[in-house]
């Protein structure tokens, strides 16, 4: 079961919800991770868009949800 490449959300705007939520990117090549201080981290792919199911996802793994 792949991920639905239907509705799309930049990846700007995933990126911004991760900082604004206190998280510091650690850099990567083809996933830039993303780290909080209280330890909870995630990865977001470097792709102008990523898809929602992913954007839900990457908010689970980073206790946004």
């Amino acid at each position: 079961m792949g991920i639905k490449e239907g509705v799309m959300t930049k990846r700007r705007d995933v990126v911004r919800l991760l900082k604004d939520n206190g998280f510091i990117s650690q850099g990567g090549s083809k996933h830039e991770l993303f780290v909080h201080p209280d330890g909870r981290m995630t990865r977001v792919a470097r792709h102008r868009e990523i898809a929602d199911e992913m954007f839900k996802i990457i908010k689970k793994q980073a206790g946004l949800c």
